[in-house]
């Protein structure tokens, strides 16, 4: 006789078989939801579609529109690329399929090997991938031990894999075989091929872009739009890590290991000053500039790079001045709010763009202006006497959200204005075919500085990157290719580093909030990385701005 389990679910109790599998509750459900099941909760933990039910239990299903969802629908097409790869060009002409960053909803890569790869073949790997859907084959995962993993990747040449393995403390290791093609991938995975059915895939530069939709619009694949730019910063950093001889996580840990954390914070933190340099060389060579614009997405060490580059500005013999967009905050009953009800501080509206412009005009004519200050605690601006008169080496640093959006500056000439885009582009990943997004490195950055400067939980902050994550789609990432200039923030090492801060606020993350996917997703990243100690960073350090110790008001 079988034996019939509860589930609950949002549509109300279902009883089902024990021993019945997600997969197939997901099937009778599948109408309930708007776009394809990929993931399952069950009992607010995450799950695969493969797992069955045995208990009375409480189910949530996810789709590829949900955060966890749309990451495991990226991981699935990886592995099924890199099988494609390997099936048409051969493994005895492929070193090493790497996939490097995204750009925009484009995942960019390179094939290591004897072979170039052209728009024919390009199209011979789209096909095998498109026979690999219509098959419906079955990611199978097993675990095996972590020594015997080791032993794998060396043998199948994924020799990132392998080291990045040998500072692993657990002693299993889960494994998925794609049709035969064997790797290891930091998550879970979708149950077959069938739901990879939204992609493209085209030669890029040197190597392929793999497009997949956006998470608004998940089974809509869009053209993609080159962005030179942030494409050119992005590689720049992979450079970064390669001149360093560390492009893994692996190899980092490995310098760790050996006891070379402090010339690694030397160099890098040499390479960082010698572009904001750069930089500052560059406002002083151009003729006219009196407002250099700063922005970029939270996190990314805005105010720390704005001190330094002052202080490089001022050796130059110019005479920068900060000035701070937020001060020119609409008061707050006037603030727009959002689908919610809550005041949208994020967007354009929220700032008095025309006072902003008219004080901008007055002091590039000559004139002496009176800025405000803009009081949190009363939703209003006050006048305290900051007064202004810009002189010939005279200089505004402004630093907002906005910085890069002309609607912003409207009245205020181009010739007049240096527009700069500051990010934290994550210079290494966890291996070849592992990336570290670089909103997971904002993410704990912000996490850590929350915490020690606001005294906010990692609950909270977590709960609240949703928000601004959306509010950078809107306000900021638009504008990227509008900059004179990017910098990229991030510091090799700093993840090490930010482990030390980060695990005991996740960890105190309690199992019933929301957020404990999410922190418990961010502690098994960490584990990834060797502790370092923060001792020898210096106090100019970006990184400063968010672990505490910095020379400057951060």
């Amino acid at each position: 006789m079988e034996t019939m389990v509860k589930v609950t679910m949002k549509d109300g109790v279902h009883s089902v078989v024990r021993g019945t599998t997600l997969s197939a509750l997901a099937k009778e459900c599948r109408d309930n939801y708007p776009y394809d099941i990929i993931l399952a909760k069950k009992n607010g933990s995450l799950c695969e579609l493969f797992k069955t039910i045995d208990s009375d239990c409480e189910v949530e299903f996810l789709t590829i529109a949900d955060s966890d969802g749309n990451r495991t629908y990226a991981r699935g097409m990886f592995l099924m690329m890199i099988r494609a790869i390997y099936t048409v060009l051969g493994k005895e002409k492929v070193e090493k399929v790497r996939i490097e960053h995204r750009i925009g909803h484009a995942y960019y890569g390179e094939i290591d090997g004897s072979v170039k790869l052209t728009e024919e073949l390009a199209q011979e790997i789209k096909k095998e991938m498109r026979r690999l859907v219509a098959e419906k084959v079955v990611f199978h995962k097993r675990t095996i031990t972590t020594a015997d993993a080791r032993e794998m990747f060396r043998r199948h040449k994924m020799y990132d894999k392998e080291k990045l393995f040998r500072f692993r403390r657990v002693s299993k290791t889960n494994i998925y075989n794609l049709g035969g093609f064997e790797d290891y991938f930091y998550g879970y995975m979708p149950e077959t091929t069938e739901i990879l059915r939204y992609f493209d895939f085209q030669p890029y530069r040197d190597g392929f872009l793999l497009i997949v939709p956006k998470r608004a619009q998940p089974n809509v694949v869009v053209p993609f739009a080159p962005r030179e730019k942030l494409f050119a910063t992005l590689q720049e950093a992979n450079q970064w890590g390669r001149c360093m001889e560390i492009d893994t996580v692996g190899s980092l840990n490995e310098a760790l290991a050996a006891g070379e954390l402090n010339d690694l914070v030397l160099v890098q933190e040499a390479l960082q000053e010698k572009k904001i340099a750069e930089i500052a060389e560059r406002i002083h060579e151009r003729e006219g500039v009196k407002f250099i614009m700063i922005a970029g997405p939270s996190s990314s060490g805005k105010t720390t790079f704005s001190h330094r580059l002052s202080i490089q500005l001022r050796a130059l013999g110019m005479r920068p001045h900060p000035i701070a967009v937020d001060d020119y905050f609409v008061d707050r009953e006037n603030t727009p709010k959002d689908e919610n009800g809550d005041y949208n501080f994020e967007c354009l509206e929220a700032i008095d763009i025309e006072q902003f412009n008219a004080d901008m005009l007055a002091l590039l004519r000559g004139e002496e202006v009176e800025l405000p200050t803009f009081n949190f605690k009363i939703g209003k601006r006050e006048y305290k006497g900051n007064k202004k008169k810009l002189g010939p080496e005279d200089v505004l640093v402004i630093e907002g959200i906005h910085g890069l959006n002309d609607k912003l500056s409207h009245a205020l000439p181009r010739e007049n204005k240096f527009k700069i885009y500051i990010s934290a582009l994550t210079e290494i990943n966890i291996d070849e075919h592992n990336r570290i997004p670089t909103t997971d490195g904002r993410l704990l950055r912000r996490i850590v500085r929350d915490a020690r400067t606001r005294g906010a939980s990692a609950e909270r902050t977590i709960t609240m990157w949703p928000s601004v994550r959306r509010g950078e789609e809107e306000n900021i990432f638009p504008f990227q290719e509008e900059c004179d200039v990017m910098f990229n923030s991030a510091l090799i090492y700093e993840l090490s580093v930010l482990k030390q801060y980060a695990e005991p606020l996740l960890f105190n993350v309690p199992a019933t909030s929301p957020a404990y996917n999410e922190a418990k997703r961010l502690l098994k990243f960490l584990d990834y990385f060797l502790g370092a100690s923060c001792e020898n960073i210096p106090q100019n350090s970006i990184l400063r701005e968010f672990v505490g110790g910095s020379c400057f008001k951060v």
